[in-house]
């Protein structure tokens, strides 16, 4: 059997070999203007302009790089565009160009410390061996349990370790806080952790409603500790220290307030122009400041003792000797599923008790060195390492497994998937969820439906690869999405995600939306993303574009390897009440197995017969759009219009294997005298006066008009996956165009 000490050791190796990676790939690069000196005494200190904010902590370990030079820092002050560093060499008096190096292995190196020091500590072994193998009996009186709330609360105060596995919509925030405020009651003290600050945010919020809704709640005992507050916390601003400060040490708080705002006007003034006074003015503030920050830190740890219920974040609590050196009652980690494993040990370490909450059916931790270990302890998470979730492969539930069985987010028509093919049946739906969002699926778009595959089966074959990063692009879903978006809006729809495997899909349609459908949809909350940013989030409306078609000949690891499972649960579960599946159903009918999970989401909803075609394009646009328009692709009067206006330039792709009709080519040849025409093929098509050919095609067919204007899906006959009723988009897109023409010019 393997030791705590066997672990550690693998762990602080794995740790060591990611760190090695960031160090050599890693570093976040800003670029800073107009360096001067400030000071040089012991240290030489600059400060600097940036073009943008640098979010990087004070006291953070920094290089920086001029040239081919390379020195090493640290970060005293960093404000909006300007920062402060003191670095141990003479970088000269000015420096007008250089970039500031972080590397974010500090918060890794720190970790590894705090497993150097678990070495020491039987205590600490003895909890840790009980989370990695977690065979001992469950003691807790399980006659004696009332409800799920009272279960956990048993579970949490009877057994060492209790793993809680939370499905999306099924009421982790709502039971943790209720566990969390029973101990509260019972004065025990509690450590809330996550590797975020928004989810440590919403707990402890959670937390000080229920508490406060009872009556309990005393001034000072929920603590959200740590610097990141985000608007769950802005809203309960009391749970923080500065709050507390600025009640009870309104001198010290003001005097803080002073000086920053001074501090700020120096800073604009250096901006602007140099002088010497201004910067011995700011040092002396920077001075006073040290004096007061301390002064404040010192108040800030007087609340920490004090407090009953510490909310804060892995990393704050692995660098802070006044989490890391305390023992509490019982620790919370939540979403322990994107946890390192060597953080889940290190929190399950702080406490007597603990509670491991997440969902080993979403995405695991990232990590990104290529190293066993790494693989091993770094990019799994610890319901698999430490052999829980090997029981629900089974068909049972491991003794210290905590599952909460109703989901209240989805629509049931887009959870009986998910319910049945991620969670084994094991989830099912709160009798409340159907009547919650039958609103939300009796809007447009595919009005009265919940769960769509929207097919692109036989649009064509329009996916590409980005010629950076070789991430997957498909501009016919393009389009497609951003309909679906504008449709969506104008049924009411103001909560909309879109989201995708790939970074340049998300990105291109981020660019469209905005150029498009900018100025519409300006008050809505629409966010187009890949995956990993959607994990914890939730819309009233989802669009999972799948990207992936012909040309291509083989289906992304993205969507069909190890963790597609878990990406695809993700996309789909963000949903409240209308899922639209983006596919091309006959790409993933010839190109993924039938085990896959993507292939089972696809045949389930052309199942439960809530497939949309190209054929149906006509059926589910309502409104057209100025700058993007739907008409059948035979219908030639409007493109033929857009040809005959043309006044400088129209280029034509014509995919290897298509054609041009001999329509087509009068049309072309009656454009304007003054107009060049440039065509995309590799071979031949007819009998075109003075086009200029590039044997370079792109696999799809598209027309450009002055650079202003984009047909896509024309002319047909190039079109040689397409299958009728034909269909066309027009498009007034600078985007699009630029990046076509990017692969014309390349």
């Amino acid at each position: 059997m393997t030791t705590t000490l066997t672990y550690i050791k693998a762990w602080q190796k794995a740790l060591k070999a990611e760190i090695q990676h960031l160090k050599k790939e890693g570093s976040t690069r800003y670029l800073m203007l107009n360096g001067r000196l400030l000071s040089k005494k012991n240290s030489y200190i600059y400060f600097f302009d940036s073009p943008s904010s640098i979010k990087v902590p004070v006291g953070s370990m920094v290089r920086i790089e001029w040239g081919k030079k390379l020195a090493d820092g640290r970060i005293l002050s960093s404000e909006g565009k300007s920062i402060i560093i003191e670095v141990n060499e003479n970088l000269g008096t000015v420096l007008s160009e250089s970039y500031l190096l972080y590397d974010p292995w500090e918060l890794l190196d720190q970790l590894f410390q705090r497993l150097e020091d678990m070495k020491e500590s039987k205590q600490k072994r003895g909890r840790v061996k009980k989370l990695m193998d977690p065979s001992m009996p469950a003691i807790h009186p399980a006659d004696k349990i009332k409800s799920n709330v009272h279960e956990l609360i048993l579970r949490s105060k009877y057994n060492p370790v209790t793993f809680v596995w939370g499905p999306p919509g099924t009421g982790k925030t709502y039971t943790l806080a209720r566990v969390i405020a029973n101990k509260y009651v019972k004065e025990q003290r509690v450590l809330v952790l996550s590797h975020s600050n928004q989810a440590v945010d919403v707990l402890m919020a959670e937390v000080s409603l229920f508490v406060e809704k009872k009556g309990h709640l005393r001034e000072g005992d929920l603590l959200r500790y740590g610097s990141q507050a985000g608007e769950a916390i802005q809203n309960r601003p009391f749970l923080t220290a500065s709050h507390l400060i600025e009640k009870h040490h309104t001198n010290l708080a003001e005097n803080k307030e002073t000086l920053l705002e001074e501090r700020r006007f120096i800073k604009l003034d250096l901006a602007k122009s140099y002088s010497k006074r201004d910067s011995n003015r700011l040092l002396e503030i920077e001075k006073k400041l040290t004096a007061v920050l301390e002064k404040v830190r010192q108040k800030e740890l007087e609340f920490l003792k004090e407090a009953k219920i510490v909310g804060t974040t892995l990393a704050k609590a692995a660098s802070d000797p006044a989490i890391y050196e305390k023992d509490f009652d019982l620790v919370v980690l939540d979403e322990a599923s994107m946890a390192y494993i060597p953080q889940a040990a290190f929190a399950v370490a702080l406490a007597k008790r603990a509670i491991i909450c997440g969902d080993f059916k979403q995405l695991p931790p990232i990590a990104a060195a290529r190293h066993p270990l790494v693989s091993e302890w770094l990019r799994e998470d610890i319901f698999h390492q430490s052999g829980v979730s090997d029981w629900v492969t089974e068909g049972k539930l491991h003794p210290h497994l905590f599952l909460l069985k109703e989901q209240r987010r989805m629509h049931p028509d887009i959870s009986s998937f998910t319910n049945r093919f991620i969670y084994h049946a094991l989830v099912g739906n709160h009798r409340s969820v159907l009547k919650s969002r039958l609103e939300i699926s009796k809007r447009m778009p595919f009005k009265e439906s919940a769960s769509i595959l929207l097919d692109t089966s036989g649009a064509g074959s329009f996916c590409m690869k980005d010629r950076v990063s070789n991430s997957r692009m498909n501009v016919w879903h393009l389009l497609l999405s951003v309909q679906l978006i504008h449709e969506a809006y104008l049924g009411g729809m103001k909560s909309i995600g879109y989201v995708t495997p790939y970074r340049a899909q998300a990105m291109l349609l981020e660019q469209l939306l905005d150029e498009l459908l900018g100025d519409q949809i300006h008050d809505a909350d629409i966010i187009a993303a890949t995956v990993h940013r959607f994990q914890g989030s939730e819309r009233d409306m989802m669009i999972f574009d799948t990207v992936d078609s012909y040309p291509q000949d083989r289906a992304g690891m993205l969507l069909i390897g190890k963790e597609s499972e878990r990406l695809l649960n993700v996309a789909i579960t963000r949903t409240k009440g209308k899922f639209i599946h983006l596919c091309d159903f006959g790409f993933v009918r010839n190109h993924v197995y039938q085990n896959k999970i993507w292939r089972k989401l696809a045949e389930h909803q052309r199942t439960e017969g809530k497939a949309f075609g190209p054929s149906k394009v006509g059926a589910w646009i309502k409104n057209q759009h100025q700058g993007l328009q739907w008409m059948h692709a035979r219908k030639l009067e409007r493109v033929r219009e857009d040809i005959a206006g043309a006044t400088k330039a129209i280029t034509v792709s014509i995919p290897t294997g298509g054609s041009l009709s001999d329509e087509w080519i009068d049309i072309l040849n009656r454009r304007g005298k003054r107009v060049v025409l440039t065509l995309l093929a590799s071979e031949q098509v007819g009998d075109l006066s003075e086009a200029i050919q590039i044997s370079d095609p792109l696999p799809f067919p598209f027309i450009i008009i002055d650079n202003q204007l984009i047909w896509l899906g024309l002319p047909v006959e190039a079109n040689i996956r397409a299958f009728p009723p034909f269909i066309a988009a027009r498009a007034e897109s600078n985007q699009l165009i630029n990046l076509l023409s990017s692969y014309i010019n390349g």
